[in-house]
């Protein structure tokens, strides 16, 4: 069950199609081009956009997101400017859903209760902690249940049925599942493997489960959504923008985060054809 509107709406008006839910670092390719980029995704056919919050030991990410995470830390991109950005998005757009990615050391920092009050007055749509087990985190569910906000849970192909059964019980929006032992932007994705362990967990979970990691183009993509819910594209959609910044390494930055943009929506466009057909 969602309680955040967007979610559940986005999620309802599918009609049998995968969703599509690009993940993007806050502040890369840079900070002004990030709003950008939101609208420019959501236009190639996003249907929900997880925001990444920059985190200087992100366990769970390869190396593609850490590099990024590493530029938009340079910047001085920390959680307080993601919900600006947040902000931002939401003045043009008050339909798409933004689901923050991170880690529980910057949520502790602003202390769970005033972050929850913060991420739903900046329009946030859901929130998926990588470090906070569904075990310990049931105060925080509430506190942002509290403010329409869904709390996201990851599940993995170790999960035991206990774990799923947790997440099943506090889970909120979507189920993320990781496809893969390993960190983000591993290569190969077993898509019967997935399917196996998708029955199984769709007999706790009764919400939309995505599937990430591995996920690399059009054809994996469109595997993936013949048994999930959502698509989650992260690595490669990042590694495109930033081929696309080195190949126009001697312009303003204006112009390398045009090309970024330009690239990433060109890019993310055709997997959505994929999925459509």
């Amino acid at each position: 069950m969602s309680s955040n509107v967007r979610l559940q709406k986005t999620f309802e008006g599918l009609n049998g199609r995968c969703a599509l839910v690009p993940y993007i670092t806050a502040g890369d390719p840079s900070v002004p081009a990030t709003v950008a980029l939101m609208h420019a995704l959501r236009q190639a056919g996003a249907d929900v956009i997880e925001l990444g919050v920059p985190f200087s030991d992100p366990t769970a990410d390869g190396p593609v997101i850490q590099q990024a995470a590493e530029r938009a830390i340079s910047r001085g991109v920390g959680l307080r400017k993601v919900l600006e950005i947040v902000q931002q998005f939401r003045l043009i757009d008050e339909e798409t859903p933004v689901v923050l990615m991170g880690y529980a050391n910057p949520i502790e920092r602003i202390g769970q209760a005033e972050f929850a009050v913060m991420a739903g007055k900046a329009g946030v749509d859901g929130v998926l902690t990588v470090d906070y087990p569904p075990e310990e985190s049931e105060d925080f569910t509430r506190l942002l249940t509290e403010q329409g906000v869904d709390t996201i849970f990851l599940l993995s192909p170790t999960s035991t049925d206990e774990r799923i059964a947790k997440v099943a019980e506090l889970a909120q929006g979507y189920v993320y599942y990781v496809s893969l032992k390993g960190v983000t932007g591993s290569a190969q994705i077993d898509v019967a493997d997935v399917e196996h362990h998708l029955q199984r967990i769709r007999q706790h979970v009764k919400i939309p489960v995505g599937v990430g990691f591995g996920i690399r183009d059009a054809q994996s993509a469109k595997a993936i959504s013949r048994c999930a819910d959502a698509v989650v594209i992260g690595s490669k959609l990042i590694q495109t923008m930033e081929q696309a910044v080195q190949e126009n390494a001697g312009k303003e930055q204006k112009d390398k985060d045009a090309a970024a943009v330009a690239a990433a929506s060109q890019w993310l466009a055709q997997i959505r054809q994929a999925l459509d057909n």
